[in-house]
C-alpha cells in the first residue's frame, strides 16, 4: 500500500534525493535502516539545507553594514581571499560535473561576498574602486567558466583554496585582535558559516569523495571556528573600545 502511495513520487525523489536502489529499499522492501542509503539521504538533505541557508547566510552581515553605514572591523583583503576560495570551489565543481547539492551554496555565497566587498569600498569612500572591483570580478568569472580556461588551471585554483582560506581568516582574526573588538562582523553570519562548513565535510565525502574538496572544507571549518571563538571572546566589547584604548 505504502509502496503504491509513494510510486508517483519516485521520479522526483530519485532525481533530487536518493538513487533508484534506495527508493526500492525504503519503499518496496521497507528497509529504512539501510546504512548506505541512509548516508546518501542524510547527505542530500544536509546539502539542500546548506544551500537553502546560504541564500541568507551573509544577509545579516550586509544589513549590518548598510544600517551602520560603516565597514569598520572588516578586511577587504580577507574578503578578496575568501572570494578566491569560493570562486575556485564553484568553478572546480562545475568543471567536474559535481551534483549541485554538493556545492550550490558557493553560488549564493559568491554573490553575497561580492556585495560585501563592494560595500567595504563604498563605505570606505572608494565607490569608484568598488564598481571597478565588480566589473573586474565579472570578467574573471566569465573567463574561468569559459572553455578557454584549461582544466589544470581550475584544479590549481582549487588547490590554492586551502592557503587562501587560512590567510583570509588569519587576516580577519588579526584585524579583530588589533582592534580589540569584532566591529561590524555579524555573529549570525559567522556561526552559520561555521556550521555550514562542518556539515559540508560529511556531504562532500558522501557525494564527491574528492580529496581537494574535503580538505578545503576541513580547513574552512577550523578557520571559521577561530573567528567564531573571537566573536564569543569579544562579545561584550563595544566597537568604541578601540578609540578608548588609544586615548
Amino acid at each position: 500500500m505504502a509502496a503504491s502511495f509513494m510510486e508517483p513520487f519516485r521520479e522526483l525523489l530519485v532525481k533530487f534525493l536518493i538513487p533508484e536502489k534506495c527508493f526500492d529499499e525504503f519503499f518496496i522492501n521497507f528497509n529504512f535502516l539501510d546504512v548506505p542509503c541512509l548516508k546518501i539521504l542524510i547527505s542530500k538533505v544536509l546539502g539542500i539545507g546548506i544551500i537553502a541557508g546560504s541564500i541568507m547566510v551573509k544577509l545579516p552581515q550586509i544589513i549590518k553594514l548598510i544600517r551602520a553605514k560603516s565597514a569598520e572591523g572588516l578586511s577587504f583583503k580577507a574578503v578578496l581571499l575568501e572570494l578566491l576560495a569560493i570562486t575556485g570551489t564553484m568553478v572546480y565543481s562545475i568543471s567536474n560535473s559535481f551534483p549541485f547539492s554538493a556545492w550550490g551554496e558557493v553560488l549564493f555565497l559568491m554573490v553575497q561576498t561580492v556585495t560585501i566587498g563592494f560595500l567595504i569600498q563604498h563605505y570606505g569612500g572608494n565607490t569608484g574602486r568598488g564598481i571597478g572591483f565588480l566589473g573586474l570580478y565579472a570578467v574573471i568569472l566569465l573567463l574561468l567558466l569559459s572553455p578557454l580556461t584549461p582544466k589544470t588551471v581550475i584544479t590549481l585554483m582549487q588547490a590554492t583554496n586551502v592557503p587562501a582560506i587560512v590567510i583570509s581568516r588569519l587576516i580577519q582574526a588579526a584585524t579583530n585582535y588589533r582592534n580589540g573588538h569584532t566591529g561590524q562582523l555579524s555573529a549570525i553570519t559567522v556561526f552559520l558559516l561555521f556550521a555550514g562548513s562542518l556539515a559540508r565535510i560529511f556531504t562532500t565525502v558522501q557525494e564527491t569523495g574528492d580529496p581537494l574538496m574535503i580538505l578545503t572544507f576541513v580547513v574552512s571549518s577550523c578557520c571559521n571556528g577561530i573567528i567564531a571563538a573571537q566573536l564569543l571572546y569579544y562579545w561584550n566589547v563595544p566597537s568604541s573600545h578601540k578609540e578608548k584604548k588609544h586615548k
